[in-house]
């Protein structure tokens, strides 16, 4: 499963990156998305990779993700014991299990939020324009789970 972080604004955008980046779901600068790894997905990642970081979410890293950022639709947390009546999990370990081994999606749940909000960086980026290692756009694998505890 890949996470996805918006890195970088619209200024100076061509209107085919911001149809993609709409697609994704991918509104705003610190937003994340968790999206499954398939080659359909893949083309729209490199396609985006200039305003774009990603890479493969590790379990404590989504566990740690849902439960400080998982919201409903009214922006209220979903709170532990409100999985169980919402995803039929009774922690957000499973849950995360679940999410990883592809049995559910959070697309397939119509009052959770898919976007992650998060929190710019706690010692910043590197740099916005240049691809990682040097920077923080594009593909960096299991790298992103360092960029994500940073960012809840």
């Amino acid at each position: 499963m890949f996470s996805i972080i918006r890195i970088r604004g619209n200024v100076d955008m061509m209107k085919g990156f911001k149809d993609t980046l709409r697609m994704l779901k991918l509104d705003a600068p610190h937003h994340c998305i968790l999206l499954p790894d398939e080659p359909s997905y893949k083309g729209m990642l490199e396609k985006m990779r200039n305003y774009i970081t990603f890479g493969e979410i590790d379990k404590p890293t989504l566990v740690e993700l849902l439960r400080k950022r998982l919201r409903l639709n009214n922006e209220e947390r979903v709170s532990e014991d409100s999985l169980k009546v919402i995803f039929g999990h009774n922690s957000y370990e499973e849950l995360a299990d679940a999410l990883l081994s592809g049995k559910i999606k959070l697309s397939d749940f119509k009052n959770i939020k898919r976007i992650f909000r998060l929190s710019p960086p706690s010692k910043g980026f590197k740099s916005i324009k240049s691809h990682y290692p040097k920077g923080d756009l594009g593909y960096r694998g299991v790298a992103i789970n360092g960029l994500l505890k940073e960012m809840i």
